[in-house]
């Protein structure tokens, strides 16, 4: 394992601070990216969807819950699949308190195929409070290109109203919700890193939270990644 050379408080801060111009570079970039989303066109959403949640039939306009946006993360949690994909709960285990992203006029929302007592004992496996609802039956995913021919994918995609009409405005799949994992950002400071450079695949590693501690729990594997790149950053 390759550590970094040790240094006085000298080089090391003449090191850092070459290293913060590269950042603060990246900054400026994720800003000006930032800035463009905003001026994507937005399509309207003429097709009527049904989904299934505790209180029952919702069409995609009641996952607003009376705000102006929505943010759909497209959890794959097939309907003959058992547990939910462990990319996308450790997105999940990632998203905090959605009191932030409420008080900004904002909903989230997860969306699977599976069925809606499948998704709601996962959910009370993991300890999630995140609103969850099942598109079983509807072609919400097959047109977000969330479910293919190739099986689930995962992705994030987001709407907004005017009251009365739906638009869909941006989706991002594969790659591009590496983003969400927030374990990713704090580990990508320290000197170890992701630590996956010698693993197969870089998600061999990956687990639910609660299977850390058994050494025979499966990991993430290939078995949900169809190695698309549609969308993906």
């Amino acid at each position: 394992m390759k550590l970094p050379k040790v240094a006085t408080r000298e080089e090391w801060l003449a090191a850092r601070k070459e290293l913060l111009e590269k950042e603060k570079e990246l900054t400026r970039l994720r800003d000006e990216v930032v800035a463009a989303r905003p001026e994507l066109p937005m399509v309207r959403v003429e097709k009527e969807y049904v989904f299934e949640g505790p209180q029952g039939q919702l069409s995609l306009f009641d996952l607003f819950e009376g705000r102006r946006q929505l943010i759909v993360r497209h959890f794959m949690f097939g309907p003959d699949q058992e547990e939910g994909c462990i990319g996308c709960s450790m997105q999940a285990d990632s998203v905090g308190h959605l009191s932030h992203i409420n008080a900004r006029d904002t909903t989230f929302v997860m969306v699977s195929r599976g069925q809606l007592p499948k998704l709601e004992a996962f959910k009370q496996r993991m300890g999630w409070t995140i609103p969850w609802v099942s598109s079983f039956g509807s072609d919400f995913n097959h047109d977000y290109h969330v479910t293919t021919e190739q099986g689930e994918l995962p992705g994030v995609s987001v709407f907004m109203t005017d009251g009365t009409d739906v638009f869909h405005t941006y989706s991002v799949y594969d790659r591009g919700g590496d983003i969400f994992k927030n374990f990713y950002n704090y580990l990508d400071l320290t000197p170890l890193g992701r630590q996956e450079a010698e693993l197969e695949q870089p998600w061999d590693w990956w687990r639910h939270h609660d299977k850390y501690d058994d050494q025979n729990a499966p990991t993430a594997g290939r078995n949900w990644w169809n190695g698309t790149d549609k969308f993906a950053s």
